[in-house]
């Protein structure tokens, strides 16, 4: 189960991306490109993991497989998910979904 809080903090394309080999890291950034960087990244559940919006357009962190409403960033704001299960958890910009590709795999504690 992915947990969802929006902050309104201040704060490209696919191309395969998602399926570098991740990087342990708790933050992805997305730079005025269209992308999200890192596209692939590994954390331990439990982990809580924030994309931050720099770039000049609105985004959103779309989970494969989520019914819930994928959360939405304005440029300068910050979504936080909380993956609390181990698996691997695609995700793409919803309003992009042909350049902004990503994954967050989760391993256990």
């Amino acid at each position: 189960m992915v947990g969802v809080t929006l902050l309104a903090a201040a704060c490209g394309p696919a191309n395969g991306a998602a399926d570098a080999s991740p990087v342990a890291t708790d933050k992805v950034d997305l730079p005025a490109s269209y992308k999200f960087t890192p596209a692939a990244i590994t954390v331990t559940a439990g982990t809580t993991v924030t994309w931050t919006n720099d770039d000049h357009f609105t985004h959103s962190v779309d989970i494969a497989d989520d019914a819930s409403e994928p959360p939405v960033m304005s440029p300068g704001q910050s979504v936080q998910l909380t993956f609390d299960s181990p698996g691997r958890y695609a995700y793409v910009c919803s309003f992009h979904p042909n350049d902004m590709r990503g994954v967050v795999v989760v391993t256990a504690p």
